[in-house]
């Protein structure tokens, strides 16, 4: 019998560098990568302001709600974080949520109260350390559902190119609330472009690829000046001069960034809605807290998860700390009348391709949020949206490169398939249900890899020598842990027992062995003696067959 040794489980956790003795490891500075994190953040604030206000409409709850809660994540999140480069805020998997909330709940006020409470049981779960679970996402699954995500960035962007469809953002589901699904959109939106929009996106995307061309990058001052900027800089002073010299090709105003303008804090305080908290009294307030806090919880560990392959530093995120962070969040958004909110993949994907270094990006764009919102919304509204959909166009071809496919081809059928089945259930149904089918996938060949003979039961050779001189004796010990995935690699070693040989299965060394296993031991005990097969086994229980 082959003996195999399982490796033992990588964490991902990085291995801190040595540092000489009696000296103190160097701290890097709040503010030592300000030059690359400023960048950056005012980059993914121009590609989250827009989701914001998206997802609001497509939730069914007030404008400010999404941009309060893009502030919460940039603002309260990002301290409390242990991840460098992701962002939260409103996500777009939470919007049937709300609108299914709202309705149950007869109220935005009473959803904001199950919102605070959503963020105390997602608390709760880092407490309790249910973050461990991210260790248990397949390597496969989380890059099937990066580029799926590039994918769909791609697709539901054309229409905003094209400047033929005010729908939101981030629609990320193939079947819209509109009634038309993603490739019905984009023929939609060929039969009714508008090209002022396609002229400003068209030279929008023109100069974020020159922006990423090598004479371009070699330069020190391109660095500081994020391509995504100088795409929405000018795009802007494309419309003013087509609204000036070609009325008729200017960007339509329903294409334009839609910011309520404010202009004092007391204003802003007038304009927010504070939760309802009699709604605490009504029982189906709990039930739809617990949904936001579990589908809330799934989306940010399934981010965090990918955010920290696309990390170039491949820092790792500790999710216990993040549960934490995201229950803060979500108890200071309902508080203050915002959405709820997960760590988002799009704009960290964003933030990651702004080059951001930390976590001050982040901050940075909820603080150009807050500003906006009080000072520059008229400015703000003059942005095309064709000009924002070219800078996500760009994020999503990073995200679903033609190399990523060749390399998981290349890794074989375990990894590739996987892979493909995820980003084809993203791409048709939406994040979580694709995620999840790939899961059942990958796990399928988890259960198939354990049922191969040897994985988990161990022949001990030298026991054999000391105990069996006619070559008929074998010794087989039970790992430490003994769970229902062993099952099917120990059921298929014991049938494998060559007939007429006397077998002692040791499991003194193994601290929990499951009762399904210690079922298929029995049943194995009772059916060796037609086969001539003699079996003793120490350290191991007798069930009694069919009963728990």
């Amino acid at each position: 019998m082959t003996q195999v040794i399982s490796s033992p489980a990588q964490t991902g956790t990085p291995i801190a560098a040595p540092v000489a003795p009696g000296k103190p490891r160097p701290k890097a500075s709040l503010f030592s990568t300000i030059g690359q994190d400023a960048p950056a953040g005012l980059v993914v604030f121009l590609v989250a302001l827009p989701l914001c206000l998206g997802i609001s409409l497509a939730s069914g709850a007030p404008l400010l709600a999404g941009v309060i809660a893009g502030i919460v994540g940039g603002l309260v999140v990002s301290v409390l974080s242990g991840s460098a480069v992701s962002v939260s805020g409103p996500a777009a998997g939470l919007t049937v949520v709300v609108l299914s909330a709202i309705s149950s709940l007869g109220s935005w006020p009473a959803v904001l109260a199950a919102t605070a409470v959503a963020g105390v049981i997602q608390m709760g779960l880092g407490l309790a350390r249910a973050g461990i679970i991210a260790l248990y996402f397949p390597a496969a699954v989380i890059r099937g559902m990066l580029a799926a995500i590039g994918i769909i960035l791609i697709l539901k962007q054309i229409p905003h190119f094209l400047g033929a469809d005010t729908d939101y953002f981030e629609d990320m589901d193939f079947l819209q609330f509109n009634g038309q699904n993603t490739f019905s959109a984009i023929a939609a939106a060929a039969r009714a472009l508008s090209p002022g929009s396609v002229l400003v996106g068209v030279a929008s995307l023109a100069l974020l690829l020159l922006w990423n061309t090598a004479p371009i990058r070699r330069q020190s001052w391109s660095r500081l000046v994020p391509g995504a900027l100088v795409a929405v800089v000018a795009a802007v002073g494309i419309n003013q001069l087509l609204r000036t010299f070609a009325p008729d090709l200017q960007v339509l105003p329903k294409h334009l960034v839609k910011l309520p303008v404010l202009s004092s804090l007391s204003q802003l305080a007038g304009e927010m809605i504070f939760p309802d908290f009699s709604a605490l009294r009504n029982p189906a307030t709990y039930g739809v807290a617990f949904t936001i806090a579990v589908v809330a919880s799934l989306e940010t560990l399934l981010s965090v998860e990918a955010v920290d392959n696309l990390d170039p530093q491949k820092r790792h995120t500790p999710t216990n700390r993040e549960l934490l962070a995201q229950g803060a969040g979500n108890l200071v958004s309902g508080l203050l009348g915002g959405l709820p909110l997960t760590a988002v993949i799009v704009r960290s994907s964003a933030n990651v391709a702004a080059g951001a270094q930390s976590k001050m990006s982040a901050f940075i764009h909820g603080l150009l949020l807050l500003t906006s919102l009080l000072f520059l919304g008229a400015v703000l509204n003059m942005i095309p949206l064709s000009a924002l959909a070219a800078v996500l166009l760009l994020v999503g071809f990073k995200l679903t490169t033609p190399a990523l496919y060749r390399k998981q081809w290349q890794l074989g059928r375990e990894q590739f398939i996987p892979f493909i089945i995820t980003i084809v259930a993203v791409l048709f149904t939406d994040l979580l249900k694709g995620v999840s089918i790939g899961l059942v996938l990958g796990f399928f060949f988890i259960l198939r890899d354990n049922a191969k003979a040897g994985s988990y039961l161990r022949r001990d050779e030298a026991a054999d020598t000391a105990e069996g001189e006619d070559g008929r004796q074998l010794h087989l010990r039970l790992p430490e842990h003994v769970s229902f995935l062993n099952k099917a690699s120990i059921v298929t070693t014991l049938e494998q027992l060559p007939a007429n040989s006397r077998v002692i299965l040791d499991g003194t060394r193994s601290d929990v062995i499951d009762h399904d296993v210690l079922e298929a031991i029995e049943a194995f005990r009772q059916a060796a003696p037609a086969r001539g097969i003699e079996l003793e086994t120490r350290g191991i229980r007798q069930v009694a067959l069919g009963t728990h």
